[in-house]
Order: C-alpha cells, then structure tokens, then sequence
C-alpha cells in the first residue's frame, strides 16, 4: 500500500500548497486599495449583425457552440502616429467584423469603421480572429495583420502619409500575406488555415519583423456548413499532435507610399517537425540568454507546450525545442515539455522583480470540472549567460511556480498579461476566463469526454452536445492577480469591481492618455468589449520608453525597434528587465511601449541598459541615466533621446 500512500501524501500536500492564499480583511482592503478601474464603452460602427452562434461545417452542427468559442480580440496601439497608443484594432464575434475605433476618452478623432479585405478573396467559412498592429513594410505607419479561420492571414498596410487624426477603411491596402493566384470567381481557393496564435518579432536578428503563424485545427472548412465533412479534432485530450500546424515567415523585402508592399517567405523547418503540430492558442516570444535572438513558447492546447531555443542566422529562421528537468517529487504534468494540460496563452514578463523573464500560461483549472493548474514559470538561471548554457543543453531554464505563488486555480484560462497597474515596481496579472455562456450546465458531460478513450476524439461525431444554450463555464469571471509582499498573488478582481460573468478572451494593455498609468482593455467573447481607465490614486513614478529604428528608406520617419530590450536598476539597488514586445499571446496585444513602475525610487535617476539592433542587424548595447517620465529614444549605431511625435 505504499506506492498509493505516497500518491495520497502527495496530492493532498499539493493541494494544501496551491489553495488561494488567505488573508485578512484588512489585508485585502489594503491590497485592493491600490487600484481602481473605470469601465468605458467601446464605439463601435452602427448597423453591425448581432449573431450569437457561427455557421459550422455540417460534422460541427452539434457542437457548435464549441466551435463558434474563440475569437473576440483587441489590440491597442499607434496607429494614426501620434506617438500614444490611443487606438483599438478589434474583432467583435457578434459580427465578425474587424474593427478600428479611438481608444475611449482620446477624442472623437474619427468615426468606427470595419476593416475591408476587399478586393482580396473571400467567402462564406472564413472568419477573423484577430488583429495585430506592426509596421511590417517599415515605413514609419502602422499596419494592421489579420488571421482568420477558412483562410491565410491579410496584411492591411497604411498608406496614408504622414502622421493623421484621422483614419478610415480607405487609409489600408489589403495585401495578402501569402501570395495567392488569381481567382476568377471571386472566392478564396487557397489554404484552409485557421489560426489562433500569432508571434511577430526578429526572429533572424537581421531588424525587420518577422511573422510565426501558429493553426488550431487541421486545414479544413471548420465555419463552411458547404466545405467537404473531412474535418476532425483532436485525436487526444494530453498528447495531441494533429493539430494545423505551424508557418514561420521571415521578412524578405518591402516598399512604401501610396502603393505600399511586404514580402514573406515561408521557412519550412523552422520548428522542428515534431514540436510543430499542436493544437496552438498563444504563442509569445523573448530573448532568454542575450543574443537579441527571441525564443518562442508555444501554448499547446491538449498537450505539452514548447519552449523553443532560438538557433537562427540572418536569413534563415531556426528554432530548436528544450525541456525542463524533473525532481523526485515534480509531477510530469509541471515539467516543460511534458505537460499534459490545456495550454490557452502565454505571456512573458519580469514576474518576480530578479532582471530575468518569467512566464505566465493559461490552463483550464476550473474545480469539479478539469481541475489542472496555470504555470507561472520561474526563471531558474541566475544569469543569461547560464540560460545560454541550459538552452545550448536542450534545458528549459524553468521551474513551475503556480502552486507557492498562489495562482494555480483560476477558471477556464485564455489571454494573460502581466503589467505594473500602480507602478510600485511589481507586475500584476490580468487573466481571461470562462468557455461557453448557457442555462444548461453541460459539465458532466465534457468530464465524460475528458475521460473517454483517446482513439474515440478525433471523431467530431463522437463529441457529446455543445449547442446554444448549454454551459460551460460560461459565468466565470475576469481574474485580477496583485501581489502581495510575501511573493503571493491575491485575485482582487471582484473587490476592483471587474468581476463580470461574460466569457473573455484577449486583453491588451497601454498607457493611452500619457498619465503614466497603464489601462487595459479586454474582449468578451458574444459581447462587447470593454475599456478600464486606470484611475489609481497615488501612484508610484514610472518610466516608459518609446523605442524606434530609422524606417526603411526614410531616416525623417521612425518604425518600432523590434527586438530591443531593456534592463533598469533604480536607486534603491532593484533590477527590472522589459522588452518590445512585438505581438504575442492568445488574441490580446500591449501597445510597442517599454513600461517600468519604479515605485519610491523614482525621485532618482535609472540606469536603463538598452539592447538592440541597429538598422543592418548589428547587436548594440547602451547605459543611459533617465529621469523618471517618458522619453522617446531613436537607437541607430547609438540609442539618442529625441522628441515625441
């Protein structure tokens, strides 16, 4: 009876370490009382549809309401190149309608409008999924990139010259990221990918972006009730493999002015072969050991996810996987590589305050329903040099965390993003929940399906019920987590009034009025999405930083330095480590700003290192002494302060 003993001893220390952290009243008063949101609404074009169910392919039918639950996104950037990211760019699942709308409060600039993929091709089964800002062609104006279910990613590319108030449906060119041939009918005939992760950074190091497109299911017509029913899931609940797949497109040239242009070409190989077939919902990136090469962590639903050792030269895009090491007493499931659980997004951040990035992952961790754990990956390598040395040795340099940091039980995860909400120094974390929103608790039956047999999923015929009207954690709640100064993490979300029973999904994170307090905004899933205005009073200092390289062919206009990389240490002795983040996670996308709470030491200069490279791909580093605020720093073969746009 010893081996089930010990099963016992260790599940219930387990389950004793991972319970939510209890406090007093008094102490989460006092956590709560450091932050405040307000709720805004959203414009959004008028005369929009208002469905609340997708057409399926006729093998879906009856799971429908499965199906049609991804796809609410938002994104906050710069798009009208005012130099503050005070515009959205969404996808409202209610009309399947990419939408362009100011940031709520920054002024009537310009009316809502939907994005136009025509002339492009289209047709009945496609649908977008989000919305990712960049300047692709370089040209100093911001584009917008579009994935879809039932098609390959559109371009939408900013023609518009010169900063503008103003934008509209007319200020875009749609491009397709893929070259397709011609179609005479009209319709799209090309790749059936349907896409629910993106990941735009320099992958090469040559200082142009490049783009990862990860797929969900197998090219199929998952939304054409007309499409052929070959259509299949997964063929595992935690291992697998069958997954769309992944593409890695490396930037190969671009032009700009009124009739803008990129191109891509595809890097068959770059993700090993076997590591490149999951069920992908988030896909995020960052440089671990220095090289300004950005590894890649792919969210696998239905099985492990990756983390990928970036191996790529310029002009060819390599990554090769990596594995955490496991203890006596460390579980498979909470070993990287070796998960078996239902990975929805990723983010990476300087979680504990040490200079080194952490990850936070999504899971399904919903008690008396798939009960697993979200990871908070600690960094466990004292410097990059020695993560260097672990990812050179096929080591994933992290340890799962989740359990002693108090975030191991959420709900039914999607998009997270950590960020420094009241600028103490200290990142927060914002989490989407919930699945399906219904009256009929469907539970029972989708914890008879995780308990099936493997060879019976891929079948969709042999998947229990998920129509409108059923539930499954359809009322779970947006999760706020705050640290506490042990190193734990409270979820406050009821306490700041954000606790609302609508299924969400993406969530973006900016600074959109210049006050030096971070807003963010989330999409829900069948709803409209919403606005939160950091209100908090008494905020610490900060420091934000607005990084660009020189655009292609104009050294007047700026573009984002895609890749940069900053480390500050404050007066008081403390390091941070933040990055550019070029676009990662599930559907949510941070604006390009580097953003930094420096707590009771902002009175006091930083030193900020800067690392980056510069226009012909060369690595630069960089110590400057910044005063608290924001500044705007042009990095060429020397990182220099300039003025905001």
């Amino acid at each position: 009876m010893l081996p089930a003993l010990f099963a016992l001893l260790l599940v219930g220390g387990l389950y004793a370490i991972a319970r939510a952290p209890s406090v007093s009243a008094s102490e989460r008063a006092a956590i709560a009382s450091r932050y405040h949101f307000t709720e805004l609404p959203i414009a959004l074009p008028p005369g929009l549809p208002n469905h609340t169910v997708r057409r399926v392919n006729e093998d879906y039918q009856h799971i429908r309401a499965w199906i049609s639950s991804v796809g609410a996104s938002i994104a906050i950037n710069d798009l009208t190149g005012a130099g503050v990211p005070q515009d959205l760019c969404l996808v409202d699942t209610r009309s399947d309608s990419v939408i362009v709308t100011p940031v709520p409060g920054t002024g009537d600039r310009y009316a809502p409008f939907v994005l136009d993929p025509a002339p492009l091709p289209s047709g009945p089964g496609i649908a977008p999924m989000g919305c990712t800002p960049g300047d692709f062609n370089q040209d100093g104006r911001m584009d917008l990139l579009v994935y879809y279910w039932g098609r390959t990613p559109i371009l939408f590319l900013n023609k518009q010259s010169g900063p503008s108030t103003s934008l509209s449906k007319a200020s875009y060119q749609p491009t397709e990221l893929v070259p397709q041939a011609p179609a005479a009918d009209g319709s799209y005939h090309g790749p059936l990918w349907n896409t629910n992760a993106v990941a735009v950074a320099d992958f090469d190091g040559d200082s142009h972006p490049d783009i990862a497109v990860f797929n969900y299911f197998p090219d199929s017509g998952v939304l054409d009730p007309d499409s052929p029913r070959n259509v299949e899931m997964n063929h595992s609940m935690s291992r697998a493999a069958n997954g769309g797949g992944a593409h890695v497109l490396r930037w190969t040239g671009a032009t700009g002015g009124d009739a803008p242009s990129v191109s891509y070409e595809e890097q068959p190989g770059a993700v090993p072969p076997k590591l490149a077939s999951g069920w992908t919902l988030g896909a995020g990136s960052a440089d671990l050991d220095g090289d300004l090469l950005p590894e890649l962590y792919l969210a696998n639903d239905f099985g492990n996810d990756h983390l990928l050792h970036n191996v790529s030269t310029p002009g060819k895009i390599k990554f090769a996987g990596v594995e955490g090491r496991r203890g006596a007493a460390t579980p498979k499931s909470m070993v990287l590589g070796h998960d078996s659980f239902k990975g929805m997004s990723v983010d990476f951040g300087d979680l504990m305050g040490t200079g080194r990035f952490d990850i936070f992952v999504s899971n399904i961790t919903t008690p008396w329903g798939i009960q697993e754990s979200n990871f908070v990956w600690r960094n466990n390598a004292a410097t990059e040099q020695e993560a260097g040395e672990k990812l050179r040795r096929g080591i994933a340099p992290y340890d799962q965390k989740a359990a002693e940091h108090g975030m191991a039980f959420t709900g039914w995860g999607w998009d997270a993003k950590m960020a420094d909400f009241d600028n103490s120094g200290c990142l927060a974390v914002v989490q989407a929940d919930g699945f399906v929103k219904g009256n009929i608790n469907r539970w029972p039956w989708l914890q008879e399906l995780a308990m099936s047999n493997d060879l019976m999923l891929q079948n969709p015929q042999m998947w229990p019920k998920a129509e409108p009207g059923d539930d499954i954690a359809g009322h779970q709640k947006l999760a706020f987590w705050a640290p506490d100064k042990n190193g734990k993490f409270l979820n406050i979300s009821e306490d700041l009034g954000l606790a609302v029973p609508v299924p969400t999904r993406g969530i973006a994170v900016g600074d959109a009025d210049n006050d030096g307090r971070q807003d963010f905004a989330v999409a829900r899933q069948w709803d409209a999405p919403a606005y939160y205005h950091n209100d908090s009073a008494g905020h610490g200092d900060f420091l934000g930083l607005r990084l660009y390289r020189p655009a292609l062919n104009d050294d007047q206009a700026r573009t984002p330095a895609y890749g940069a990389q900053v480390r500050i240490t404050t007066a008081d002795g403390r390091t941070q480590i933040s990055q550019l983040d070029g676009g990662g996670g599930h559907s949510g996308r941070r604006s390009f700003d580097v953003f930094f709470g420096l707590g009771d030491a902002g009175s006091q200069p930083v030193s900020a290192t800067v690392k980056w490279r510069d226009s012909d791909g060369v690595a630069r580093s960089q110590t400057l002494n910044l005063t608290h605020g924001w500044h705007n720093l042009l990095l060429t073969d020397q990182a220099t302060e300039v003025a905001g746009r």
